[in-house]
């Protein structure tokens, strides 16, 4: 796969470095927080601008699923999700699905299928293990 050169400035650098460190798919915000340690004077709207950049040219993967805010991942070879239905914490799924499946969805539908996107959902660890909270203040 080729894709359209982008030149790798200091902030993209370090944007890609804090990304691949981040194993939580992070939102732009949340990116603009990590780099912001490295780079205190970089701006919100350039963290947007250079991941939209970033992701047009096929360096990193935007994640948008519905109803949700863009997340952006390292990882760009072909791979799965999973989303906590509780706390909305986004994690690679590290599976292999039958090659048959692209062949199954094109028989089902007639289309000539380009690609898919799967995302399980279920609850983490973390909330499994939380007492229900009964506070009304949150």
């Amino acid at each position: 796969m080729t894709f359209p050169k982008m030149r790798l400035t200091t902030q993209r650098q370090i944007i890609l470095e804090e990304l691949t460190k981040a194993s939580s798919h992070p939102t732009a915000s949340e990116v603009y927080d990590m780099v912001r340690k490295r780079l205190p004077r970089i701006g919100l709207g350039t963290i947007y601008r250079n991941l939209e950049l970033m992701a047009e040219s096929g360096m990193i993967q935007k994640l948008e699923t519905g109803g949700t805010q863009k997340r952006f991942d390292a990882t760009i070879g072909p791979h799965y999700h999973i989303r906590c239905a509780a706390c909305g914490d986004l994690r690679d799924v590290h599976i292999t699905l039958p090659p048959q499946l692209d062949t199954l969805a094109a028989e089902a539908t007639g289309y000539h299928i380009t690609g898919h996107n799967i995302e399980f959902s279920g609850y983490c660890q973390n909330c499994l293990e939380k007492p229900a909270k009964h506070d009304h203040g949150h």
